[in-house]
């Protein structure tokens, strides 16, 4: 399985799995990062941290660390 935190631009994938403590998983869930929900990585900071993910038509920025609690596949 690979993580949101390691697809690339322009990519679109489903969410499988929300891992990680119970207060990180609620955050994500919260911000729309819902089970077989549609993601879209549209903007990349030039570090590459963070990136900016388009779910639910809401553009989301997120960190690679938090990402990388998301677990995705493509579609």
């Amino acid at each position: 399985m690979i993580t949101l935190n390691t697809i690339n631009f322009n990519d679109t994938v489903i969410i499988k799995n929300i891992t990680g403590e119970e207060t990180l998983k609620r955050r994500l869930l919260d911000l729309g990062f819902i089970p077989e929900s549609k993601v879209t990585c549209l903007l990349i900071s030039p570090f590459k941290d963070p990136k900016a993910y388009q779910i639910n038509n809401n553009l989301i920025a997120l960190r690679n660390i938090d990402a990388k609690n998301i677990e995705v596949e493509y579609e």
